[in-house]
C-alpha cells in the first residue's frame, strides 16, 4: 500500500479484524519493522528509527496505564524520561489536564477512574511529550454507547484546536465517519479506497466499501444499455435504472447498491418494485421495514419520522420505489 497523510489531518484506518489496520500504525509507530517499502514524517526519513525517536504519541487500546502510578504518574512518565526539569514538567502536567478535562484529578489512581477518564488519561500522556504525529489504536473500543460518542466528540475537537496529525484506527464506521477528515478502507492488508466521509458513504469504489461503510441493499443483475445519464439493468426484479459506472461495457455482471434510507414506501416514479412486509423495526428516529419481493429479493427501507406513521402490519402489500440517480452501478465481485 502507499498512503499520503496531509499535515494536520485526522486520517482513520477503516476495516474489519485481522485487515491490517493495527499492524500498520505500530509499523508507522515502530513497534515491528518494515519488510519493505519506507515511511517518512514531512522529509524525514523514519522507519529505520526507534519508537522514541519518531516523536510520536501513541495512545493504546486497553490504554496501558500504571495502576500503581496517579493521573500525575502516568501522564509525566513520558516527560521525566526525557528527563525534562520539574517546572517543565508540571507545566505540561497542568496543560494536558486541561486539555483532557481532568484538572483536579491528578493524585487518583487509574483504578479510581471511570473508562472515559482512563482514556482522558492515556490521551494527555501522549499530548503532553507535544508529538509530531498522534497515533490511536481503538482507543474507545472498551467505552459504552454514550460515553464512546462524547469522547470521540472530544478527540475531534481537540485533534482541531491543536492541528496534530492524527492516525486513528478503528472498525467502527460511524466512528469513522464522524471523525475523520478522509478515510482508508482496508481489507486483506489492501487499501481498498482513501476518500473523505462522504465520497465514502455516497460512492464507494466496490462492493466490499458498500457493505462495510453503513447499510446498503443489492441487487445482481446484467448492465444491458445505457439510457441517457443513467443504465438499464436487468435483474429478478425486472428492468432497473440506476447510475451509470462508466468501467463496466454493456452485457457485463454488475450489482446495484441503494441505501434504505433512499428506498421510498410513498409516491410514485423511477424504479417501483412490489412485495410484502416480511419484519418491522422500530429504532426510534427511524422505522426499518424488511421486504420481501416476488422474486425472493428481501429489502431494506428506513422511514423517518416514525412517531407519525402507522406501523404496516407483516403481510401488507406494498410497493417500494426509489430515483435512478440513488442505485450506483458496481463491479460485481
Amino acid at each position: 500500500m502507499s498512503l499520503d497523510i496531509g499535515d494536520g489531518e485526522l486520517f482513520t484506518l477503516l476495516g474489519p479484524s485481522g485487515c491490517g489496520k493495527t499492524t500498520l500504525l505500530r509499523l508507522v509507530a515502530g513497534f515491528y519493522p518494515v519488510d519493505a517499502g519506507e515511511i517518512h514524517f514531512g522529509h524525514r526519513r523514519v522507519d529505520g528509527l526507534a519508537p522514541y525517536e519518531r516523536n510520536i504519541g501513541m495512545v493504546f487500546q486497553n490504554y496501558a496505564l500504571w495502576p500503581h502510578m496517579t493521573v500525575r504518574g502516568n501522564i509525566t512518565y513520558g516527560l521525566r524520561l526525557r528527563k525534562l526539569d520539574a517546572a517543565e514538567v508540571e507545566r505540561r502536567l497542568a496543560t494536558g489536564l486541561a486539555k483532557v478535562n481532568l484538572t483536579g484529578l491528578e493524585e487518583r489512581y487509574p483504578g479510581e477512574l471511570s473508562g472515559g477518564q482512563q482514556q482522558r488519561v492515556a490521551l494527555a500522556r501522549a499530548l503532553v511529550l507535544n508529538p509530531d504525529i498522534l497515533l490511536l489504536d481503538e482507543p474507545l473500543s472498551n467505552l459504552d454507547a454514550k460515553i464512546r460518542v462524547q469522547v470521540r466528540s472530544e478527540i475531534r475537537t481537540l485533534q482541531q484546536e491543536l492541528g496534530i496529525t492524527t492516525v486513528y484506527v478503528t472498525h467502527d464506521q460511524e466512528e469513522a465517519l464522524s471523525l475523520s477528515d478522509r478515510v482508508a478502507v482496508m481489507r486483506d492488508g489492501r487499501v481498498q479506497q482513501v476518500a473523505a466521509p462522504k465520497m465514502l458513504y455516497e460512492r464507494p469504489a466496490n462492493r466490499f466499501v458498500a457493505d462495510f461503510v453503513g447499510t446498503n441493499n443489492f441487487i445482481d443483475g446484467i448492465y444491458k444499455e445505457p439510457a441517457g445519464d443513467h443504465a438499464v439493468v436487468e435483474t429478478a426484479l425486472g428492468p432497473l435504472r440506476a447510475r451509470r459506472a462508466t468501467d463496466i461495457p454493456a452485457g457485463e455482471r454488475c450489482v446495484l447498491a441503494v441505501r434504505p434510507e433512499n428506498l421510498s414506501l410513498e409516491g410514485a416514479g423511477g424504479n417501483v418494485v412490489e412485495g410484502h412486509v416480511r419484519l418491522s423495526s422500530y429504532l426510534g428516529s427511524t422505522l426499518r421495514y424488511e421486504i420481501e419481493t416476488a422474486a425472493g429479493l428481501v429489502l431494506r427501507a428506513d422511514v423517518r419520522d416514525p412517531w407519525h406513521r402507522d406501523v404496516l402490519a407483516p403481510g401488507r402489500a406494498v410497493r417500494v420505489n426509489f430515483p435512478p440517480s440513488v442505485a450506483l452501478m458496481l463491479r460485481d465481485e
